[in-house]
């Protein structure tokens, strides 16, 4: 539960949300914009969004050309502006709950400050490669694509190895159903970042038509899968509230 300083018996709770709600609301926010970038560009904007320097056929929009162009752009700014703050809350929510678990163990608690850091380093990523389109500054996009991608997949792992441990002394259904998830997820991930960058690096080397085609639905794939393993939040913390809080009167000014 996440409080305010006063704690649960000496603050008056003003709002309360499940964080069940609130993880979901969460994930679904870059997930329907993703939905609906994809879906204009190949609607709309299907030529633009489907271009290659060397001019092959190519037949699906890579992330970075479908929301680099209008009104894409703006839908995707607006719903990643609403996702990033809760995101920041997740992960502070993450290192608070490791902090406890770990708490006499030196390295899992280094662990679970490296666990906070690429967090936020991958929401900074995300945030880097939307407000900067490829089409504006490509070397800045390209830059926030790839500490998006590293410091996503540093996160899977190190997560992976705290809840490895957890799930030893856990009882719970709900953690033990999370790590199961977390470990398929990272390596589905894993692999569709492997193969995307095949696809990729033969796209850029041979110019085939279809190549780039093969590119773009890896990578989706590969956010879906990062969006899923975020969403395993709702069984880690599905007994939980977000709530703000206000101080007892005595404390008021």
């Amino acid at each position: 539960m996440l409080q305010g300083l006063g704690g649960p018996d000496r603050d008056s709770p003003v709002f309360r949300l499940r964080f069940t709600t609130f993880i979901v609301g969460t994930v679904c926010l870059p997930l329907i914009g993703f939905v609906f970038c994809i879906f204009i560009s190949l609607i709309f904007h299907f030529d633009d969004s489907t271009a290659t320097h060397c001019k092959v056929p190519n037949y699906l929009p890579s992330i970075s050309a479908s929301i680099s162009l209008i009104p894409e752009r703006y839908i995707w700014r607006f719903c990643i502006s609403l996702h990033a703050a809760p995101r920041f809350l997740a992960a502070v929510s993450y290192w608070n709950f490791y902090n406890i678990c770990f708490k006499t163990q030196r390295i899992y608690q280094f662990l679970s400050f490296l666990n906070l850091l690429l967090n936020i380093l991958e929401n900074l990523g995300l945030l880097l490669l939307t407000y900067v389109c490829s089409s504006e500054n490509y070397w800045l996009h390209k830059n926030g694509f790839i500490t998006f991608i590293g410091s996503s997949i540093l996160h899977m792992l190190v997560t992976c190895l705290l809840w490895k441990i957890i799930k030893v002394y856990s009882v719970s259904p709900e953690e033990q159903t999370s790590y199961k998830w977390k470990i398929r997820l990272f390596f589905f991930n894993l692999i569709l970042c492997i193969i995307a960058c095949y696809f990729y690096v033969r796209h850029n080397r041979y110019c085939e038509p279809g190549i780039y085609t093969c590119f773009a639905f890896c990578e989706y794939f590969v956010v879906f899968s990062n969006m899923a393993f975020h969403l395993t939040a709702y069984w880690d913390f599905g007994n939980k509230d977000v709530m703000v809080v206000t101080p007892p009167e005595s404390k008021r000014f």
